[in-house]
């Protein structure tokens, strides 16, 4: 099977407390209005001309690529966040660049962070930034806390 390219973006975030690490991860899955697909995790690149859309219903059970930071944490009281920045170049004909970053840090140090990796990231390749946009979810941890930060690709 061949995966087509990407022309569509959206970002969201979600955080929850689970029974279980992996049952506080599916909570913030759907938290994020994704908890029903088939998460692909991808490496760090919007395609060029890829558009942000407001998050939609996708189909249940749909294969979706996603890049994406979480952590997940069973010490009560602790505050986790994870972030994604996504920065988009000048030049459309250029792909985009997508941070990850999650620590045991509140929300503002983790969008510091992300959003420096990002002017890095297109330091790096030499490019100028158009366009930068972040989420982060905070959570402070009640027996198993899962935090998510994703950019999800589609169409």
């Amino acid at each position: 099977m061949i995966f087509k390219t990407p022309t569509k973006y959206f970002l969201v975030s979600g955080a929850s407390d689970g029974y279980t690490p992996m049952n506080a991860f599916d909570g913030a899955l759907f938290q994020a209005g994704i908890g029903n697909t088939n998460i692909i995790k991808m490496s760090s690149i919007v395609p060029p001309r890829c558009q942000r859309i407001p998050p939609i219903a996708l189909p249940p059970g749909a294969l979706v690529p996603a890049a994406y930071a979480v952590l997940i944490s069973d010490v009560p009281g602790e505050i986790i966040s994870a972030g994604i920045a996504v920065a988009l170049p000048e030049d459309e004909n250029q792909n985009g660049l997508i941070m990850e970053y999650s620590a045991k840090e509140e929300r503002a140090k983790i969008e510091e962070i992300v959003r420096n990796m990002a002017v890095e990231g297109m330091k790096l390749r030499g490019w100028r930034i158009k366009d930068l946009q972040t989420v982060v979810s905070e959570y402070r941890v009640k027996k198993i806390g899962a935090v998510l930060a994703a950019v999800v690709l589609w169409g």
